[in-house]
């Protein structure tokens, strides 16, 4: 064990890069696996509720127990092992590197998890392979026989062979060894710029099992769902939002939460609850505090569906299509569904040229930052299940409350969280009631802002 000790020591900014990556990604209080847990370091910097891990070194693992006794370790091969438990992460750092048969490994974790677990792993870029050879012949690296050097596409191949798909797949790390100035100007800085970033050593991916399509059919029909619509001076659309509204699940739930409007959407509200509560279950609220963001949490804390939606009172996007959105996420198909308004042809008074500029440089912008192909990130409607919402409300600490429109601190939740999130086309009309609450400049400079602000926390840390 001295030398594991030893290489651990001497490469000390690589393995703590590593810890930093999982400790992100991984929830804190969740039950987890470790495939190939050496000395479980990084088993116990995650801080499961229940952690297991198995290696094949029967010295590593006795060591493993006797530091972290809190924490079980087992004595196994990764393609053979069993184990009742079902885990929320699979944990692989570097482990496929020495993996004699990936492909089985892989069938055989199938077998540990939920339909929600999600596989960790990272391996080194091939790209690599001579540098990291060099440092292995100059004593600067621990010699491992027999690595196999994978690209991220031998991998993905490797998981949909065994039934998962890949959600999250990144890069990280330019420089392993600290030099002063260097490391964090490497590292920090120019590691997650585009192009630079291919050059990167380390390489993550994060997968899930493929959903079942039987599975998915019933939760279509047995899920429930809330929708929640923010309501500010949209007195002449309120009705319109029950009475285009299509049955979603096994039950809907309307939630109106009105915002300090100055016309009479309050008391609209109010008439369309008294006239439409025999035919639809409509819950209604005034808005306690300020902001579409505020608004949509105090809708969701209402909530008793399986599936939460937000819909915008204008109308824009329209009730109809959010059938799309249901079936995505209750299928298993997505975990969030993000609206897409640039798919359809849109009417330039729905959205005029200069917004669908601002537009597409914030959706770039997005989906640089979250590693996920985003194409609008300003539709107001998305949709994610009950489950993941409570989530990323306890992960929210980790931004704070930096976000006044509530669509940000949605997305930038669910990709920390590493969730599936694919874009739903919608057809984006004009409003036909009022007029649009938007400050363009004003408020496209805070979502600026919060863009800066998320990189420091998502991409340059």
């Amino acid at each position: 064990m001295a030398s594991f000790k030893k290489w651990n020591k001497l490469n000390l900014s690589y393995y703590e890069d590593i810890r930093k990556l999982y400790e992100f990604f991984v929830q804190a209080n969740s039950d987890v696996l470790e495939v190939g847990s050496e000395l479980a370091y990084l088993l116990n910097a995650v801080k499961p509720k229940v952690g297991l891990g198995i290696d094949s070194n029967a010295e590593a693992v006795e060591v493993a127990r006797q530091k972290f006794p809190e924490l079980e370790f087992w004595i196994e091969e990764p393609g053979s092992f069993q184990c009742d438990k079902k885990f929320d992460y699979i944990l692989l750092a570097n482990t496929v590197s020495y993996i004699g048969n990936i492909q089985k490994t892989f069938l055989n974790l199938q077998k540990v998890c939920k339909d929600s677990t999600q596989i960790i792993l990272t391996f080194h870029n091939p790209a690599w392979e001579i540098i990291l050879n060099l440092a292995t012949l100059l004593k600067q690296r621990r010699e491992i026989y027999n690595l196999n050097w994978l690209s991220y596409e031998d991998i993905h191949n490797l998981l949909d062979l065994a039934g998962f798909e890949v959600i999250v797949h990144g890069k990280r790390m330019l420089l392993p060894r600290r030099l002063p100035i260097f490391f964090s100007l490497f590292n920090k800085i120019l590691a997650p710029l585009p192009i630079i970033n291919n050059l990167c050593l380390t390489e993550y991916i994060i997968a899930k099992p493929q959903p079942d399509p039987v599975k998915g059919q019933k939760n279509i029909q047995c899920l429930t769902c809330s929708v929640v619509i923010p309501a500010r001076n949209e007195a002449g659309n309120i009705e319109r939002c029950v009475t285009e509204m299509p049955q979603l699940g096994k039950h809907t739930e309307i939630i109106f939460i009105e915002g300090h409007s100055c016309d009479n959407t309050w008391e609209e509200i109010q008439r369309v609850q008294a006239k439409y509560g025999d035919q639809w279950d409509i819950k209604i609220c005034q808005q306690q505090g300020k902001g579409k963001g505020d608004a949509v949490r105090q809708g969701f804390n209402m909530a008793t569906g399986d599936i939460l939606i937000i819909l915008d009172s204008d109308l824009t996007v329209r009730p109809e299509d959010l059938v799309h959105f249901f079936q995505a996420v209750a299928s298993g198909h997505c975990e969030f569904a993000n609206g897409c308004r640039l798919i359809y042809p849109i009417n330039s008074q729905a959205m005029p040229w200069l917004n669908r500029m601002a537009n597409r440089f914030f959706a770039w912008l997005l989906s640089y930052l979250l590693n996920t192909k985003i194409k609008d990130s300003l539709c107001g409607t998305k949709v994610l299940s009950k489950e993941n919402y409570h989530r990323i409300a306890a992960n929210r600490s980790y931004f704070g409350e930096f976000d006044p429109f509530g669509d940000f601190d949605l997305l930038f939740g669910a990709a920390k969280l590493g969730l599936k999130i694919k874009d739903i086309p919608v057809r984006y009309v004009p409003r036909t009631y009022g007029s649009s609450n938007i400050q363009h400049f004003k408020e496209g400079l805070i979502l600026f802002k919060m863009c800066v602000y998320a990189a420091q926390k998502i991409k340059f840390i």
